[in-house]
């Protein structure tokens, strides 16, 4: 029989988020990854790391994170029950989270056959041959691998526990590896940067990517983790988190990369330091001024446009005597011009809208107008969604094209599209100069989805790409993070 002291004892135990909060520190940890946790340009970040944030914040406590050398050192530190939460970046599905229990982050990931573009074709199992398929060890990569080869018994696999995702792309770029298995959001967040990798096929349907706790947790902070994830689902938080690291991935195709690569090394130096100097007069981030003159002209000074507009910034005549410019052929006076020109533009939006929206819409405003996102951003209202929030309203920039929905707005008629692929663009142009033009380490990596349309709004064609274009540069391991 238990004594009535025991059961005292037993009774009045705290429970783990009781002894969280008396504390006042969630402990997490995290592989460092574009996907979970990274160094940023202002501090810790990343997608889960975000998510992590907030739920420490949710509950009144601070976070604190240690960093994971692998997803073995992760599992390991939560089977002592050393952390909290693990962030791993794991598919919940998966054996290796079998001893722990999990709660699904709504972000979903496939393993991903990659291979160097360079090199005989792996768009299928029976394509790879006998090729040995490379993965890191204690993945989400070794039950689908060890399925495809049951299926195909003459394909062989090896897992790393020394290399990262990073490792694994660098490898098959470079060759060393011939074909090799990523998370499909890991291939997402960095394919920019290693344009000779190419995506073969996907070895399972997407899974749920999940955090994991301690066995011997009661189950009290997996359900606050619950509830925090439906709240944030419920408001559109999640979404907008998404957003902010995922939503602008879909640009840059393999050509359009290594041409923009080639133009930042070789066309960008005339006008770098005039970029940077009149991006101090403004008080901006001279890369983001920068990246607003390649998608206009791809830097050309000369740049004219059946409608009229010209020069590296490509003013209208309108806008550049508005803005004091009198010759838009000159690119000192354009970079001045279109500097100007986005700095009163940004100034309109409204100082409630928080970064980095303020500027996605500061964009868009640029591109189509200040009248015509009004009008998208009241459709938006009225159809319930935040209109403060960019992720609701590049929805409604393209309805601008429609006769039914423009006849209902001020303005008018608009080319709505346009305004959203050209923010989207100028994310993608701003997160390469930030970090070829700003040391970073190899974790600080980004992001893009191969096999996407042309870069540019117009319907121009892309530029004759010169013969030493063809080569990335090998530094091109690592990428930033994401804006």
């Amino acid at each position: 029989m238990v004594s009535l002291a025991s059961a005292l004892t037993a009774c009045s135990r705290p429970s783990t988020l009781e002894e969280l909060r008396q504390e006042g520190v969630l402990h997490v940890i995290a592989r460092p990854s574009p996907s979970v946790y990274y160094e940023g340009r202002e501090g810790p970040t990343g997608f889960e790391y975000e998510l992590a944030k907030r739920f420490a914040n949710e509950l009144g406590v601070e976070l604190r994170v240690r960093e994971a050398e692998g997803n073995g050192q992760i599992l390991s530190v939560l089977e002592k029950g050393y952390a909290h939460i693990g962030l791993a970046g794991l598919a919940g599905t998966v054996q290796a989270t079998d001893e722990f229990k999990t709660v699904p982050t709504s972000l979903k990931v496939q393993s991903t056959l990659i291979y160097n573009r360079d090199a005989e074709s792996a768009s299928s199992p029976d394509d790879v041959g006998e090729r040995v398929i490379h993965a890191v060890a204690n993945s989400n990569h070794i039950e689908p691998l060890s399925e495809l080869v049951k299926a195909h018994p003459g394909l062989r696999w090896k897992s790393h526990e020394d290399i990262d995702t990073a490792g694994i792309l660098e490898r098959v770029e470079n060759g060393e590896f011939e074909v090799a298995v990523v998370d499909s959001t890991e291939l997402a967040l960095n394919q920019v940067f290693f344009p000779h990798v190419k995506k073969g096929f996907d070895l399972n349907e997407p899974q749920p990517i999940a955090w994991l706790f301690p066995a011997q947790q009661d189950d009290s902070l997996v359900q606050a983790a619950q509830k925090f994830f439906n709240k944030m689902q419920a408001n559109g938080s999640l979404a907008q988190l998404k957003e902010r690291f995922y939503g602008h991935l879909d640009r840059l195709n393999y050509v359009g990369a290594r041409t923009f690569v080639y133009h930042v090394r070789n066309r960008l130096p005339t006008y770098e330091l005039s970029f940077q100097e009149t991006a101090a007069e403004y008080k901006m981030d001279w890369r983001l001024l920068a990246a607003i003159g390649y998608q206009e002209s791809h830097w050309r000074p000369n740049a004219v446009s059946p409608t009229g507009v010209r020069g590296m910034m490509m003013l209208t005549r309108n806008t550049a005597q508005y803005v004091g410019i009198d010759n838009r052929l000159d690119p000192e006076k354009s970079i001045d011009g279109g500097a100007k020109y986005f700095q009163m533009v940004h100034d309109q939006i409204p100082d409630d809208i928080p970064e980095p929206d303020r500027t996605w819409f500061a964009l868009a405003s640029y591109n189509v107008g200040y009248g015509h996102l009004e009008d998208a951003r009241r459709l938006t209202e009225d159809a319930g969604k935040n209109p403060d929030r960019w992720i609701d309203v590049k929805e409604f920039l393209p309805l601008l094209a429609q006769k039914e929905w423009y006849t209902k707005t001020r303005y008018g008629y608009a080319r709505g599209h346009e305004p959203v692929v050209y923010v989207q663009n100028i994310r993608r142009y701003y997160d390469v100069l930030a970090w070829m033009k700003q040391p970073m380490s190899a974790n600080e990596q980004l992001a893009q989805s191969p096999e996407f349309p042309n870069l540019d709004r117009d319907a121009d064609p892309i530029e004759a790409t010169p013969a030493e274009a063809q080569d990335v540069p090998k530094s091109l391991s690592f990428a930033p993070p994401t804006l």
